[in-house]
């Protein structure tokens, strides 16, 4: 009787070990099956769709139902209420939108229009990953609305693969809550960008990162480099919204690469090495392109978590300009420049990043680190819901990664003994039952997520 009892406890021991590992297997397995999903066809559809409408410029057309912004946003609204269509009513498809006028480009007024389709989660609804592309194009002059503008990769691309990410994750369901998103007037002033940005403010999202995708379909740049096997990433260093006392923290602590912006960078890196192959992603320590701008910009200034993916070598004959022949070169933004496996690739990296994200807790809350003139260091946390155990980082301070990390279980302290707090970087991530993980949090407010 007494063997019996103890081979019943050994039993259930093990069969307890066993639940976790086999939850972080059908995690892994669900993870690359979303890689699979995804397909090049689709996005070549969508672009050639997009193209189809003449020109998507900010100030076009928008009563026609074949030409102009207007005709295009309609198209991509009602694909995401097919989507949803095929997933029961699983997306909530809806605009958000605001009139802009007085400005440079936008002299007079114009009604901005993003379109939005949010998969709910299951648990924490507020809790928010975003992926975006754009909507509108241009030619070599930015206020000419009347030429065409096709704009296959510039953003055709980025707003092809936002829909063909929706269609894939449509077939999930996870605790935290995507966003895919149609932004428009970017080039006009990154409008639309500033306008969502408002409305998740006064909506109370709560908002852990936005993907920007901008150009993701070219892989020959300009400078005679061919490359499909490389995407950048471009996240801002210190945060926008950082005052003058988090700055004087910052300079005593560190946190200058450390943003949660750059912690997001971090984790497309990670997620690209684990499920996307043959793709290299290149952490760029800069918020956009030299002295250029993108729509993750305006979510960075009040204060939410985001990021720029795009392809590594751009061909800047095949963005804002007129389509012409001229001294033998042929500019303009058009389809046959658009590798669409490509595409498909930074597609299927977003997909990743967005389920892992929204399968993960929410990233720690309140991290705190201590240790001056001691031998060891010690982080501390608020716990977040859907947290089953949390992971302390370390890094060397020139390494881009987090090249260490500990498992430390359900607690909101830990000491790293004899790890001294000067000579690393450190951060804090939580991890759910089936091993999904939040982005790494640096602590203090230079790296918070709040």
């Amino acid at each position: 009787m007494h063997t019996q009892t103890l081979l019943s406890r050994f039993a259930l021991v093990m069969a307890a070990q066993m639940v976790p590992a086999l939850s972080v297997r059908a995690s892994e397995a669900q993870m690359h099956e979303i890689v699979a999903a995804v397909s090049a066809d689709r996005i070549q559809a969508s672009i050639e769709t997009l193209v189809g409408f003449g020109t998507r410029h900010t100030l076009s057309e928008t009563q026609s139902e074949v030409r102009g912004i207007g005709a295009a946003r309609r198209w991509i609204e009602a694909e995401f209420n097919r989507i949803s269509d095929g997933c029961g009513g699983c997306l909530e498809v809806f605009t958000v939108s605001g009139v802009v006028s007085g400005t440079e480009r936008i002299p007079d007024p114009v009604e901005i229009v993003n379109v939005v389709a949010i998969l709910r989660g299951t648990e924490d609804g507020n809790r928010f990953a975003m992926m975006s592309g754009d909507i509108d194009t241009r030619v070599s002059d930015p206020m000419n609305a009347e030429s065409d503008s096709p704009g296959a990769n510039d953003n055709g691309s980025g707003m092809a693969g936002v829909i063909e990410a929706a269609r894939v994750l449509s077939q999930y369901r996870f605790p935290g809550s995507i966003a895919f998103v149609g932004l428009s007037g970017e080039e006009q002033g990154l409008n639309g960008g500033s306008i969502l940005a408002q409305h998740a403010i006064d909506a109370g999202w709560n908002i852990d990162a936005v993907l920007n995708n901008d150009m993701i379909g070219n892989i020959r740049g300009v400078n005679g480099v061919i490359n499909n096997t490389t995407a950048r990433v471009f996240s801002e260093g210190t945060r926008y919204v950082e005052t003058e006392s988090e700055a004087r923290q910052r300079r005593s602590q560190g946190g200058e690469v450390d943003s949660a912006s750059r912690n997001i960078a971090r984790y497309v890196d990670e997620m690209a090495d684990r499920y996307i192959p043959n793709l290299d992603v290149m952490m760029i320590y800069r918020l956009d392109r030299f002295g250029r701008g993108g729509h993750h910009r305006p979510f960075n200034e009040v204060g939410f978590p985001a990021v720029r993916i795009m392809e590594t070598n751009e061909n800047y004959n095949q963005q804002h300009q007129d389509i012409r022949i001229e001294d033998g070169i042929a500019y303009g933004d058009t389809i046959e420049h658009v590798n669409f496996a490509y595409a498909a690739k930074l597609t299927a990296l977003n997909a990743v990043v967005l389920a892992g994200m929204a399968k993960a807790p929410a990233p720690p809350a309140r991290v705190e680190i201590r240790g001056a003139v001691r031998p060891s260091t010690t982080l501390s946390w608020s716990k977040v819901q859907g947290s089953a155990s949390y992971r302390v980082h370390w890094r060397l301070t020139t390494s881009p990664t987090w090249d260490y990390s500990r498992n430390v279980g359900d607690v909101d302290t830990f000491t790293l003994e004899n790890v001294v707090i000067d000579n690393y970087f450190f951060g804090v991530s939580s991890v759910a039952e089936d091993g999904s993980q939040s982005p790494v949090v640096f602590p203090g407010p230079a790296g918070s997520f709040d």
